[in-house]
């Protein structure tokens, strides 16, 4: 079995990564899509992501794209400290440590780059994301009812920072 890799952003793996993000949205659970947008939109972003020096990371198994993590530096110049953080690992591939690698390697990124605090919003049903994100030292920063409606069932929001 080929190991996973933790890998930086690549135009290479953008539709990888759009494929992985488009497994994850589709469970309709955990993030704010529920379907990726499209590959040439994906394409755009990763390269957004490289011209602005912005953080992301892959797991890669082979030539697959199984999780990401990015932080994307905020641009208003009063929030240029901080930068926002998203991720997600397909189904098959949770459990493994992949999120703890990836946030390892982002928060190192992130700290060589001048970042002063990391900020992320994960729903309250994300125990996995949550406990996660408690480990590498983010706190709950507020909590917001009933943020999210899908399928008639609403979700709270946790709002998490780490200063770093």
């Amino acid at each position: 079995m080929n190991e996973i890799k933790i890998i930086n952003k690549s135009l290479e793996y953008a539709d990888s990564f759009r494929d992985a993000l488009d497994s994850v949205a589709r469970e309709r659970m955990w993030l704010a899509y529920t379907e990726a947008p499209p590959y040439e939109h994906m394409r755009k972003f990763v390269s957004g992501l490289i011209r602005d020096s912005d953080i992301q990371v892959y797991a890669v198994l082979g030539d697959t794209v199984v999780g990401w993590c990015d932080i994307t530096r905020r641009k208003r110049e009063v929030f240029a400290h901080t930068g926002s953080l998203g991720m997600g690992i397909v189904k098959p591939h949770r459990g493994k440590g992949l999120g703890s690698r990836m946030m390892e390697e982002v928060i190192k990124q992130a700290r060589a780059n001048g970042m002063e605090k990391i900020c992320l919003e994960v729903y309250s049903h994300n125990a996995a994301g949550i406990a996660l994100y408690k480990k590498f030292g983010f706190a709950e920063e507020g909590k917001k009812i009933r943020e999210a409606k899908l399928d008639g069932k609403y979700f709270d929001e946790y709002v998490m920072g780490l200063i770093l």
